[in-house]
């Protein structure tokens, strides 16, 4: 697996990179949030360790910005905090497990086993409603038979309009997802991304609610 590991402690975070790469996995260790962020952009990791005591940002606000662009991304958070209202804050944030300082290295690779399983079969969920066809494993999209080349966040929005097709989802939500807290979103941005949608696959997939927001046709599919 491609695991970002975010750890700014010096002796275990060298340990648990050599441990993981030992595993198999592709590891890339950071120490500070920004970082992590900022690769987390550019980068195809599949699971991300994080530790919440990090020196520039805490964890819990890296997890809250991971869990606006990628809500599907694993994340085990590594921490001293053994509170109970620690954990559970963690977990409702959007953590999907939590592993407690110290532990035993043979735990760790356990749960990332464990984590990594449910990602793929997770992921490996085939979207089929009548003419539209999306396998988010392959990043692939079709339309009435036909490929269909969609950019990065037109695919994040029509995959999350198609895993609940009739579902609205409002505006606030969609440029959330798309744009996470950024403060450079034009006012027509996502209808771009929708006009987009709807020129490559049918003007009618996707209905607006004026003032509410948007939603797939589930009659059309």
């Amino acid at each position: 697996m491609r695991i970002l590991f975010v750890e700014d402690d010096q002796l275990l975070g060298d340990g648990v990179e050599t441990a993981l790469r030992r595993d198999g996995h592709d590891i890339n260790w950071l120490t500070d949030g920004q970082s992590a962020l900022a690769h987390l952009e550019k980068s195809d990791t599949e699971l991300v360790i994080l530790d919440l005591g990090l020196p520039d940002i805490d964890g819990m606000a890296v997890l809250e910005r991971i869990r606006e662009r990628r809500h599907d991304l694993p994340v085990l958070i590594l921490t001293a905090r053994d509170g109970l209202e620690d954990r559970v804050a963690g977990l409702d944030a959007g953590a999907d497990d939590y592993v407690l300082k110290p532990f035993e290295i043979h735990e760790l690779l356990a749960r990332l086993r464990a984590l990594g399983r449910r990602a793929g079969a997770r992921g490996q969920s085939v979207i089929d409603l009548g003419a539209l066809h999306i396998d988010p494993a392959r990043h692939e999209v079709h339309w009435q038979g036909q490929p269909v080349r969609l950019g990065r966040r037109e695919y994040t929005l029509l995959l999350e309009l198609a895993r609940q097709p009739g579902q609205v989802f409002t505006r606030p939500h969609l440029e959330k997802l798309i744009y996470g807290c950024s403060d450079e979103i034009e006012s027509n941005a996502l209808e771009v991304h929708i006009h987009h949608l709807r020129k490559k696959l049918d003007s009618r997939l996707i209905l607006t609610l004026r003032g509410i927001g948007y939603r797939l046709d589930d009659a059309l599919t």
